[in-house]
């Protein structure tokens, strides 16, 4: 039965005339069948949110349900494509309507021409539950993509064949214990809107290895985890985000650009295809997916595009993989929900914002986690949700970086101060925070047993210095005493020789953990060696002029750890010789 439609606000429809419709069920809209989606029932009248432009919609024109949810296709060739919040691919559609797309376009999600070796891991007669491997289909050169049984489907392998088919072909057949025959294809439909279920969830006691030694050695996100990086304009959080897209050691990665300027999001989809990808030698393009949802496309879009990437994450997830979830930016997907919201004349919270922004945040986020999957076996996959905020004027109490904080596990505060002082990545030490430390401590202990107490130290040290430093603007650096010159001194090359990372050196733009844990350990090993000095009368514009300080704050530049006893050697000599020429015992 169709409807018709009644009165247009903007994205939003209101329409009459369905009686079967549900909460959630996707409809076509107009003479062109716009997609949307029911967001409120209300007597005879249906409130959908229009997913394309609504312009020259009119009331009387036909609305017609679907009947079904918004779904995601999942299935071999998503990685390597860049798709909408709808998750129709945009370079097939650019083919199809050029640069701009034409309203009411349908094209399959996963491409039903394209054919795919299907090789079988399991035989005829095997018995099977849902989320067993049936079979693999090598989707790039870097990821082999597995077919599992559906969700809900257990029973008998009664066919199943080697070859090569198309996303829609028949592959296998199921008998359930109830005698029905059950075709299993390539390609599943799951509802963005619904996670995925799992075994059970892990405590996440591995670090997601980023590269970035702010992060890996101070403020570490685990695989399953969940990060913030709200920032106000210019300090990075996009960059930051491509950083931790090229370099982490996710198997899979999704970027998710959600209402974000559309030069942005050109600029990755441009280079990414070119990235060679540091951990396979190939392109970074064959383990990635893109979804771009930039800000001039419908409002309404935004907020779908969120779940379908996250949907697709559990998808990957559930084949035993680490999945890297980056979302640019959430606070345009809140904004999305405040328009969304205003347009429903609902109540408004604080800043606009509907009084379920909280809600929304905490299912998004939840989402995330290292989980014992589906299946026979213990295959162990993780999702890690990276969302980048954007807070108004740079300002961390407004509602969407407020209500973020209490539901991520770290935070990555981006500092204006600091990108205006060229310090990238921006991340103020003082700000940010990791509550994975504890639990990611025994990992970092394979590099060095003392990691957690250097950790604490150089932080604690850093603190100390910002305090120092209030004191010295007023009186000057020269007018206070030399113990707290020294650790000035420190925070200087730690800030400089440790936390600053060059993302276009060849050498610096990634850190092995090695590398970072015997760095940490040095310059707080640093401090320590020279302290002695100052207590014994030795000015500190001595230590200042050592020679071996210039090595210092180039270790980063150093390829290898072996750098940082070389440099350790030179620093030991310069002690000596200073301890020499003031009496002192070494």
């Amino acid at each position: 039965m169709k409807g018709r439609i009644k009165r247009v606000n903007g994205s939003l429809v209101v329409a009459e005339g369905l009686p079967a419709v549900k909460i959630g069920d996707v409809v076509h809209v107009g003479e062109l069948r716009l997609i949307g989606e029911v967001v409120r029932i209300t007597g005879r009248d249906i409130a959908i949110q229009c997913y394309e432009d609504t312009s020259g919609l009119r009331p009387g024109e036909p609305v017609a349900s679907t009947g079904l949810p918004l779904v995601a296709e999942l299935g071999p060739g998503l990685i390597g494509t860049i798709f909408d919040g709808l998750e129709f691919s945009e370079t097939a559609l650019w083919e199809l309507t050029g640069p701009f797309m034409g309203r009411g376009v349908r094209i399959p999600p996963l491409d039903r021409k394209r054919r795919w070796h299907f090789t079988p891991r399991v035989g005829k007669g095997d018995k099977v539950a849902e989320g067993d491997v049936l079979g693999v289909v090598p989707e790039t050169p870097a990821v082999e993509h597995r077919i599992l049984t559906p969700i809900g489907l257990r029973g008998t392998v009664s066919e199943i064949r080697e070859g090569d088919y198309t996303v829609e072909d028949i592959v296998a057949e199921v008998r359930t214990p109830e005698g029905e025959e059950k075709p299993v294809t390539l390609m599943q439909r799951w509802p963005v809107r619904v996670p995925r279920p799992y075994k059970a969830r892990l405590p996440s006691v591995e670090p997601l290895i980023t590269g970035q030694r702010v992060i890996d050695s101070f403020f570490p996100v685990a695989k399953g985890g969940t990060a913030a990086i709200p920032g106000g304009f210019g300090t990075g959080k996009t960059v930051t985000l491509h950083q931790l897209a090229k370099w982490s050691d996710a198997d899979i990665i999704i970027y998710v650009g959600c209402g974000e300027r559309g030069n942005e999001m050109a600029d990755v989809i441009t280079h990414f295809p070119s990235l060679e990808d540091p951990r396979t030698g190939k392109t970074l393009i064959e383990r990635s997916l893109f979804i771009a949802n930039v800000s001039n496309l419908p409002v309404s879009a935004r907020e779908a595009s969120i779940y379908m990437g996250i949907t697709i994450a559990e998808y990957y997830r559930d084949q035993g993989y680490d999945v890297a979830v980056m979302a640019d930016s959430t606070s345009r997907w809140a904004e999305a929900l405040r328009d969304i919201s205003g347009r429903l004349e609902e109540i408004p919270a604080e800043g606009g914002y509907p009084a379920y922004l909280a809600e929304r945040i905490a299912e998004f986020y939840e989402r995330s986690g290292r989980v014992v999957t589906l299946g026979s076996g213990q295959r162990i996959g993780s999702v890690t949700i990276m969302g980048a905020v954007s807070p108004p004027g740079g300002d961390f109490s407004e509602p969407v970086t407020s209500i973020t904080l209490r539901f991520v596990g770290t935070l990555w505060a981006l500092d204006t101060e600091l990108a205006f002082r060229r310090h990238f990545p921006a991340i103020n030490w003082l700000m940010s925070f990791s509550r994975y430390t504890d639990l990611l401590s025994e990992y970092w202990s394979k590099y060095d047993p003392e990691w957690s107490y250097f950790r604490e130290r150089a932080l604690s040290l850093l603190e100390e210095a910002s305090k120092i430093e209030e004191t010295a603007r007023i009186v000057g650096e020269k007018a206070l005493p030399d113990e707290q010159r020294l650790v000035l001194l420190f925070s200087e090359i730690v800030r400089e020789g440790f936390l600053v990372q060059h993302a276009y050196h060849e050498v610096d733009t990634f850190c092995e953990p090695e590398k970072q844990a015997a760095m940490l350990r040095f310059m707080v090993e640093f401090y320590d060696m020279v302290e002695p000095l100052i207590r014994g009368r030795v000015p500190a514009d001595k230590i200042r002029e050592m020679p071996s300080l210039v090595e210092v704050m180039r270790l980063k530049e150093r390829r290898g750890v072996e750098w940082v006893n070389k440099v350790r050697e030179m620093v030991e000599g310069d002690v000596r010789r200073l301890a020499e020429q003031y009496g002192l015992a070494f």
